[in-house]
């Protein structure tokens, strides 16, 4: 593929996106930024949360993690749905009653604000790494298929991109990327389904002999009962599933910040069920998509593993200019769909988190400051991956984080909603720094001495160890009493 036809691809999507930004609103409020004025389609939210959930990792990594897993992540991918039903009759009735704009909120309104700014600032850090992750993964991909041929400085086309997402988000933030999500959403289905034609068809999988098929290939064993040492047993990859997506999506801004655009909580739950179900279905063709890969390089005799299976096969494999460009505009889209929403989500956090803006003109001019900054940041955070990340899958990493950045604030929400204690307050930050540190330990060193792999489980370790701490902070203390939910809404107007 030649760098020119890229450029102009990457040039022609963010211009679309950029004219669309014009049109969403003629407004730069607060409220248009922060949740769409309270009034987007559940609909459109729930088809966009689609690509920004699955990102340019998903796109990649999954297809090219089948080798070394098979089809296990099947079994964290049930669990998420478990996961998701827990955030739509457990939180998200909280943070629709309390009329939240950022859910960190909340621990102020239940335990105060060293607790609030504390679980802020683990979300700030997980998603920048986060979306640092899936940034750097794709402009790779772009530098190994054409950007290198022009001598392209890495820093520099991640400047590129970090500046067409701040571009046509800075006005109107949630209220675009709500429409922007659905037209990137769209282009990523249509590059799955035809990378599953492509590469079915050159297999010579026909629709009529599919299940025959399917039992001669290789790498297509879903559930894994035997070795409980492993990190791959059904039962730690269902439950870590499980507590991944009550953190990941219940706990993060990006994605509640969706949810709490729709207009009552009927419709945040509707939206939350039918994202359940696309999810999984979507995800588990992105595993078909590998097990057809593998098969493909294995018949041809090519020799490429992990994040470099897709790629290669979609530029280099001699299968077409259809799959090709199929594929560099789908990863375009799923990569994009995730960044935008990280940068609104932390602008958001950090205004109302961390910064506490103003009202009116005043605080508009903050978000805006903010929001640049904060690109800056998550360039800078792109540019250091370039230099540390190596070989191994960017999806495996990202879910290994994710357990120790996203543990403290399952631990904090846990205790908060399912138990009437309260703690002191000041001793947060150091338990939610030492919670990670301690299951770091513990998961080594139950791997070297016993030969037990925590896996992606380990965000249950860590959930655990800061929800006892947070408990023995808080002995001696009076039972929580309960406060009124007005006392959380002094951003929510903004």
């Amino acid at each position: 593929m030649a760098a020119n036809t890229l450029a102009i691809g990457i040039l022609l999507y963010f211009g679309v996106l950029y004219l669309l930004s014009k049109t969403a609103s003629k407004t730069n409020a607060n409220e248009a930024f922060f949740t769409a004025n309270k009034n987007a389609p559940w609909y459109l939210v729930a088809f966009g949360m689609i690509g920004a959930t699955l990102s340019g990792v998903t796109f990649i990594s999954v297809p090219g993690w089948v080798q070394s897993s098979q089809l296990s992540y099947v079994q964290m991918v049930l669990g998420y749905g478990v996961g998701y039903f827990f955030i739509a009759t457990i939180l998200l009735p909280i943070y629709y009653k309390l009329n939240l704009v950022s859910i960190y909120e909340y621990l102020e309104v239940r335990f105060g604000s060293v607790t609030h700014k504390t679980g802020a600032s683990f979300f700030v850090l997980s998603r920048l790494t986060g979306t640092g992750l899936r940034l750097f993964l794709v402009l790779k991909v772009f530098h190994w298929i054409a950007l290198d041929a022009w001598q392209v400085p890495f820093w520099l086309s991640a400047g590129v991109v970090l500046f067409g997402i701040w571009l046509y988000t800075q006005k109107t933030g949630i209220k675009t990327i709500i429409y922007t999500d659905t037209i990137q959403t769209i282009c990523m289905l249509i590059s799955l389904g035809l990378g599953i034609y492509v590469v079915g068809s050159a297999l010579q999988i026909e629709p009529t002999s599919i299940g025959l098929r399917w039992q001669e290939l290789e790498n297509t064993q879903v559930f894994f009962w035997n070795d409980w040492s492993s990190g791959q047993h059904f039962l730690k990859q269902f439950f870590a599933g499980a507590l991944i997506a009550f953190a990941m999506t219940g706990l993060d801004q990006e994605m509640m910040q969706k949810n709490l655009s729709c207009r009552t909580l009927k419709q945040a739950q509707k939206n939350m069920f039918w994202f359940t179900l696309s999810l999984i279905l979507v995800t588990c063709l992105f595993l078909i998509l590998g097990v057809l890969l593998t098969a493909y390089a294995t018949s041809k005799g090519i020799i490429v593993s992990g994040d470099h299976l897709f790629p290669v096969i979609a530029t280099q494999s001699g299968l077409g200019h259809v799959l090709a460009y199929a594929f560099v505009f789908g990863l375009i889209a799923a990569a994009f769909s995730s960044a935008d929403s990280s940068l609104t989500s932390l602008t958001t956090s950090v205004s109302i988190d961390l910064w506490r803006i103003d009202k009116g003109a005043k605080g508009i001019k903050q978000r805006k400051k903010i929001h640049f900054i904060t690109a800056v940041v998550l360039w800078l955070s792109i540019v250091v991956f370039y230099y540390l990340i190596r070989d191994e899958s960017v999806i495996k990493q990202l879910l290994l984080f994710a357990g120790y950045t996203y543990g403290p604030l399952l631990g904090l929400f846990l205790l908060g909603i399912f138990s009437n204690r309260n703690i002191k307050d000041k001793w947060v930050p150091l338990i939610c720094i030492s919670s990670p540190l301690l299951s770091y330990f513990i998961s080594t060193t139950a791997k070297e001495l016993y030969g037990f792999d925590f896996g992606f489980f380990v965000l249950a370790l860590n959930g655990l160890l800061t929800l006892v701490m947070l408990y023995l902070s808080g002995i001696g203390l009076p039972v929580y009493q309960g406060t009124s939910p007005s006392k959380s809404t002094t951003k929510s107007s903004q």
